[in-house]
């Protein structure tokens, strides 16, 4: 109970410090803000790949789903659409402040509406199997998306597409008004997680993780359970694509929509680095993960793979139950030696 109590005490002490931090570092906000990206991709993956223990490779597509719904939408609706004659990925718009926000705020929400439904039936049909035939099922779904996404020519192919410039007459800066955006992403995320992980549903699928054929047998119905932890997943996580798609000004198919190799590998290894499974882990994975990538790209540069890689398999051999599982185990133990010495004594 005191380890809890100094714990939120620490994190509501953070919090003024958080707020202020773009202004008093802002040549670090960038970076800042995708540490709130980061957590958000750790914890929407560990909702299925660790509470359920279904190891998904294919979170990634709902990323990218709302990175280009939202994109369409701040594109199109104060606009008359694009000519057939125009390239996309050569067309910018300019949009007054009220219009960009509210377009913005619109294409957010469409995007994590439209990546619900895309969980919903993806869900419905190959949340039936098991183990690894579910894991190689979704691996082909980002690289079959951004295939699909490659040969439309509405949203640019493969050639992408530029979303809308952030208006200039707007007293908060791009780079800070995403850092706040993405810290509330993650503050509402982990707070949503949070409570649903200590409801009757959070404890539905801790039992699937358990033994799925037992709670089938007690009246579980696994696969909606599993389909509807999936589709909050995709609801945060396409949210997520959708304000990334702004921050970085361009969309491509392959290299940032549905990025499997970057994104949709990162958010795996950081909830696993940091102990999946667990509130806190995602959290301390995907700071773990990102600073570490920053520091090897900026000291080790030519090396910074490589010296990334060796840390993943490092805390993979070591400690196989992640950061946070190291924690929990070692306080174990010493409780354990402690009550050890207080027998013999």
């Amino acid at each position: 109970m005191t380890t809890k109590i100094k714990l939120n005490n620490l994190i509501w002490l953070g919090l003024p410090i958080i707020v202020v931090a773009p202004l008093l570092l802002p040549g670090y906000t960038t970076l800042m803000t995708y540490i709130w990206v980061m957590i958000v991709l750790a914890l929407t993956w560990d909702m299925l790949g660790g509470q359920t223990g279904y190891t998904s490779f294919g979170n990634i597509t709902f990323f990218g789903v709302g990175m280009y719904v939202s994109a369409v939408i701040q594109r199109d609706m104060f606009t008359s659409g694009i000519d057939r004659f125009e390239r996309v990925s050569e067309i910018v718009v300019s949009l007054s402040a009220s219009e960009y926000f509210i377009s913005l705020g619109t294409g957010a929400l469409a995007g994590g509406v439209v990546a619900v439904l895309l969980a919903v039936i993806l869900g419905s049909g190959i949340l039936g199997m098991r183990g690894h035939y579910f894991a190689i099922c979704t691996l082909g779904l980002g690289h079959a998306a951004a295939e699909i996404a490659s040969g439309i020519d509405y949203i640019g192919a493969g050639s992408g597409m530029v979303t809308p410039i952030y208006p200039e007459d707007v007293v908060l800066g791009k780079e800070i008004f995403y850092f706040y955006v993405f810290f509330l992403l993650a503050l509402v995320t982990f707070v949503v997680f949070k409570k649903i992980y200590k409801s009757q549903f959070g404890l539905a699928l801790n039992a699937i993780r358990d033994n799925e054929n037992k709670a089938e047998s007690m009246g579980i119905h696994t696969t909606q359970y599993k389909v509807a932890g999936w589709s909050i997943s995709a609801f945060f996580l396409a949210i997520a694509g959708a304000g990334v798609g702004n921050v970085i000004g361009f969309i491509d198919p392959v290299e940032i929509a549905f990025a499997g190799p970057t994104f949709g590998v990162w958010m795996i290894v950081m909830a696993i680095l940091g102990g999946k499974g667990t509130l806190w882990g995602p959290v301390v994975g995907a700071c773990v993960l990102y600073l570490s990538k920053e520091v090897f790209w900026t000291y080790l540069l030519g090396w910074d793979k490589v010296a990334l890689g060796l840390m993943i398999v490092v805390i993979v051999v070591y400690f196989p139950k992640g950061i946070f599982g190291w924690v929990e185990e070692r306080k174990q133990f010493n409780k354990l030696t402690m009550s050890q010495k207080g027998d013999g004594q």
